[in-house]
């Protein structure tokens, strides 16, 4: 589905940053405070401009399913192999396309490969296998049967496609597709900017809604919205995010009201954001999962994305479903 346009600038979310933030000075793109920088008011200073794009695939391939972390010469091949997959066109599994690569599945894209996929050129610093840490296999629990029945549901929806409502929300451009909560690597668009002030963290994606996140206590709000509510709060150094009363999450078909989100930023290096993801929801999970991402510092600068901007995919996404129904032997036959 990575061949359809998944884009949308919220307005409203961007003035209120430009309004609460911009005068706010952002620590330097182009230097590289230690992670002891502070912030003028004493928190720590997360804020720059961040790439969370990586060849690491979230969870681990079943070639490589008894070892945890690639060797120094291992990750270097397996860099290797990628670039000279990327530069040919559409490349498939089992010729130029490493079947572990990320992407191989959409030998189909309207874009070529090389252009579409826009993944960075390295694996994580950490050389794991997969973004997932816990379970230690390295991939994403199983599915409770509820959280089946919702995936298949959604899947069915999206194949029917009788409206735009059975599409994806990405297609209707009314979320990120990899923007979060929580924010995941995805084929492109990789990119976030944290901005900082007194009281408040915000997290500007290159695609979707930004994240205004208050730090000073203040309850959850009980409705719910497509991001959900995100409270933060400071342990050292360690930015603590906790989101509730999600509608949107990228790992199944919608969030319930059961899941429970947590997501750790920290300086580990001048030049590197440490990300750490807790996902639990019983309703969709046999039992509680995390991931960690290396960020890498970007010198920027973080252009608009806007989605709505001639998006065809969802007239020509209806119009290739009514199509499929037309060519069926039941439909021909009335």
């Amino acid at each position: 589905m990575w061949n359809r346009r998944h884009r949308r600038e919220a307005m409203s979310c961007g003035i209120v940053v430009a309004a609460l933030l911009a005068p706010l000075p952002v620590a330097g793109q182009g230097d590289s405070p230690a992670p002891s920088a502070r912030t003028p008011w004493g928190d720590p200073d997360l804020q720059g401009i961040w790439n969370f794009g990586t060849l690491t695939p979230m969870e681990r391939p079943e070639s490589l399913a008894d070892q945890a972390q690639l060797t120094e010469e291992e990750a270097a091949a397996y860099e290797a192999r990628h670039a000279v997959a990327r530069d040919r066109p559409n490349p498939r599994v089992g010729e130029e396309c490493p079947e572990e690569f990320f992407g191989c599945d959409n030998s189909g894209l309207a874009y070529e490969w090389r252009i579409w996929l826009d993944l960075g050129t390295r694996v994580v610093s950490t050389r794991r296998t997969s973004l997932v840490v816990d379970p230690p296999d390295g991939r994403i629990p199983a599915l409770t049967p509820a959280g089946e029945e919702r995936q298949e549901a959604a899947g069915a929806a999206f194949l029917r496609a009788a409206g735009p409502e059975d599409l994806f929300l990405h297609d209707r451009c009314m979320a990120g597709y990899n923007s979060g909560p929580p924010l995941t690597p995805g084929p492109s668009l990789n990119i976030m900017q944290v901005f900082q002030s007194p009281g408040y963290v915000a997290i500007r994606p290159e695609i979707g809604d930004a994240r205004v996140i208050p730090t000073d206590g203040r309850p959850w709000a009980a409705f719910r919205q497509w991001q959900g509510h995100s409270r933060g709060r400071w342990e050292g150094d360690t930015l603590v995010v906790e989101t509730r009363h999600a509608k949107v999450f990228m790992f199944a078909a919608s969030a319930t009201p059961a899941l429970s989100l947590e997501e750790r930023f920290t300086r580990t290096a001048a030049g590197e954001l440490l990300y750490e993801v807790r996902v639990d929801d019983p309703t969709t999970w046999m039992r509680p999962w995390t991931f960690e991402l290396p960020m890498t510092r970007s010198a920027g600068p973080l252009f608009e994305y806007g989605c709505h901007e001639g998006n065809y995919s969802i007239t020509n996404m209806l119009s290739g479903a009514r199509r499929t129904e037309q060519a069926r032997p039941e439909s021909a036959a009335r």
